[in-house]
């Protein structure tokens, strides 16, 4: 069959070469954009006298149309199109005729597509962003519910110092909210129009770029049309943004698993969200945040992919960019299925505070606070520090713990411990004294859950 674009060469390819050149199979999902897109090409040229209002009329009512049998079924997409946008104005030129024809006047499949994808992935990031929110308001509500809980906070994964186990989930929260902001961000950098760039040096035709821009929801038009079909930062800043967000929902996956696992014991995942053994009966595996944990590095291989197809491409377009869209779709398809499967994974989580207050209780993560105390009474932070660590391993050697350790043996290390040194080491003091800004003390986590409350109020209103 013969191409739209016969001309110059016959419009005859290969089966093959079909095959290989099409697009069809991943970018027919950008029809409502296209459609969209066409329907305001048509308006800005009929505005300036380009088309006349019959021309348009029937444009507009074909194009209509055909979404409207999208939509509902009735009209199937074409294997054997080139594309989405070939397949559509095929589609419309059956349908109406020479109007038809007349709609590619003044741009170019170049700005065209430039110009789908830009509002196909503003449509989706908008979405990926509603999700982020619905996962932290997740969190939010189990950390209003974990403010009694004290655990053992880590380092090196390694028991450190007592925390809440508010204070933990809130720190994802400030995670998501800085995800929320990259997105939004790169939302601001989409907000460029190319439609009118044509292929890369513009038209002869007396355009209005900014009218057109308008219509479609955009601020202002690509200042330069070289740039307006070559620029793929916008899919690169969004692989980005989605990759920083997969790494925290990785961490977050990473902690559920250990958390839940028998060592840990510190949370029972529901049923709903984890699968068992085909051989073990006793198993209760987390496949869900193992898969989001798995799913990480597809996301990032996008990104990756991405970068090494744009590094070398002169300008302006080249068809290398086709490699754009199966990537980020597929990042967006991941990102969005992660999302939807967390939320309800986090809000069924049962915390188990017996066994976190019991981990907390047996890994001397009151040992700092211990030199603290000294410090207070006047001793050098160094040697109450060297201190407290003789005291740590003096309670390993008789298998016990600081807060039971007999007060002569802590007075026959130093004259300046006392009977109210065991008030200053209690699990419970230890956290009450975190009083600084952002710290882990109750008060400080009830400031953060309405920190985060509010934000999302604003992200959401």
């Amino acid at each position: 069959m013969a191409k739209m674009w016969a001309g110059r060469t016959d419009g005859v390819t290969d089966s093959i070469a079909d095959d290989f050149n099409s697009s069809i199979s991943f970018d027919s999902r950008m029809y409502r954009q296209d459609i969209r897109g066409s329907i305001a090409h048509a308006r800005m040229l009929m505005k300036q006298g380009i088309l006349g209002e019959d021309e348009t009329a029937a444009i507009i009512s074909g194009l209509e149309g055909i979404l409207r049998d999208l939509e509902s079924g009735a009209l199937a997409f074409d294997p054997a199109a080139e594309d989405i946008h070939m397949f559509i104005e095929a589609e419309l030129t059956e349908r109406i005729g020479a109007p038809g024809k007349r709609l590619h006047t003044a741009r170019s499949r170049n700005d065209q597509v430039a110009l789908d994808m830009r509002m196909y992935l503003r449509d989706e990031t908008g979405d990926i962003i509603s999700l982020i929110l619905d996962l932290a308001d997740a969190l939010i509500g189990q950390a209003k519910g974990g403010r009694d809980a004290v655990m053992p906070g880590y380092t090196h994964l390694q028991r450190a110092q007592p925390v809440l186990f508010a204070h933990h989930l809130l720190a994802y929260v400030m995670m998501l909210s800085r995800d929320v902001s990259r997105l939004r961000d790169c939302l601001k950098r989409m907000d460029s129009c190319p439609i009118g760039s044509c292929a890369l040096a513009g038209t002869t035709y007396d355009t209005d770029r900014e009218y057109e821009a308008e219509l479609l929801g955009f601020s202002a038009p690509c200042l330069n049309s070289m740039d307006g079909v070559s620029d793929r930062d916008f899919c690169v800043e969004l692989l980005s943004c989605l990759s920083i967000l997969m790494m925290h929902l990785s961490r977050l996956s990473e902690e559920l698993i250990l958390w839940s696992s028998w060592e840990f014991r510190f949370v029972r995942l529901s049923d709903a969200f984890t699968t068992g053994s085909s051989i073990m009966p006793q198993k209760k595996n987390p496949d869900m945040a193992e898969l989001c944990r798995g799913k990480t590095g597809r996301v990032y291989g996008s990104l990756m992919g991405l970068l090494t197809t744009l590094k070398g491409l002169p300008l302006a377009y080249n068809k290398d960019m086709q490699e754009d869209k199966e990537g980020v779709f597929d990042a967006l398809d991941t990102v969005r299925m992660c999302l939807k499967v967390f939320a309800p994974m986090i809000r069924t989580m049962e915390p188990l505070k017996e066994n976190m207050l019991r981990a907390a209780r047996q890994g001397f993560i009151n040992a700092t606070d211990l030199a603290d105390y000294l410090t207070k009474k006047g001793m050098p932070f160094r040697e109450a520090y060297k201190l407290s660590g003789q005291l740590v391993r003096e309670c390993v050697e008789k298998g016990t713990v600081l807060e039971d350790l007999p007060l002569e043996n802590y007075r026959a290390r130093s004259p300046l411990i006392e009977e109210d040194v065991y008030a200053e080491i209690s699990l419970d003091a230890c956290v009450a004294k975190r009083v600084s800004m952002g710290s882990t003390g109750p008060d400080s986590v009830d400031r953060q859950i309405l920190w985060a409350e509010d934000w999302l109020k604003s992200e959401r209103a």
